[in-house]
């Protein structure tokens, strides 16, 4: 686990982003996973700032999405879907046949979370997945459990992220209760993990995560175990890890 910290969320937003680039730049073809949130909105704000200036070339790669909110169309402006068409695929040259966003409107949740896991094994794996990390330790939408998810699935969403979404909703009623996410051992295959944070309100959760047990309490702790996991995080974050 390598950890790189910055000065603030602007320049945590600009290494991570710089990360992607060179992902992008030595693997024109690659397969990116995309995670939503305010974490990596920065990060997405850079990254079209280097295509704009002609720096960064997205004609060629695929991505796939950490998650998206059952329930929701894709025209829903809390939709993931609607997230990454405003904050980074309408800004850049990518192929949207090659952007894939999990489908919040199929009920079958099975069929759903087959589907998605067939669909990245079609893709040949995630190269570089990006993610964010929760108050309470979850990745993508997989909260804390008894047990680390396996594959993709449908989880019931913790009250605590019920309570950090509500911002984005006229009121917590409105917040899904159930989410389509990848699993653990979906974002454990990546080949290359990119974890972005920020904050001093997530100091504990940090700490907690990558230098506590590993354990499914603590969703995030399992990357301690993965070969290849970079953290960009700003020194509030970073302010309770041990020295």
């Amino acid at each position: 686990m390598r950890i790189i910290e910055t000065k603030d969320y602007a320049d945590m937003s600009r290494k991570a982003a710089n990360l992607i680039a060179a992902q992008v730049t030595m693997k024109p073809d690659c397969v990116l996973g995309l995670a939503t949130g305010s974490s990596p909105i920065g990060t997405y704000d850079r990254l079209v700032e280097m295509y704009e200036q002609g720096d960064l070339d997205f004609s060629g790669i695929s991505t796939v999405n950490l998650d998206e909110y059952k329930g929701l169309d894709r025209e829903n402006d809390q939709s993931y879907y609607y997230f990454m068409h405003e904050h980074l695929f309408d800004r850049v040259n990518i192929n949207a046949e090659r952007t894939n966003v999990p489908n919040g409107m199929e009920p079958d949740s099975d069929k759903e979370c087959a589907g998605y896991e067939e669909l990245i094994a079609s893709l040949g794996g995630v190269d570089l997945q990006l993610l964010g990390l929760g108050h309470n330790g979850h990745i993508g939408f997989n909260e804390p459990a008894e047990v680390f998810d396996k594959i993709t699935h449908c989880v019931n969403l913790t009250e605590s992220t019920i309570e950090a979404n509500k911002r984005f909703f006229a009121s917590a009623d409105d917040v899904p209760r159930q989410a389509y996410t990848m699993g653990i051992g979906t974002i454990m295959r990546a080949k290359k993990v990119l974890l972005v944070v920020s904050g001093e309100d997530k100091a504990d959760i940090v700490a907690k995560a990558f230098f506590g047990d590993v354990t499914p309490a603590v969703p995030a702790s399992i990357l301690q175990m993965h070969p290849d996991v970079t953290i960009v995080a700003d020194a509030a974050a970073l302010s309770k890890i041990p020295r």
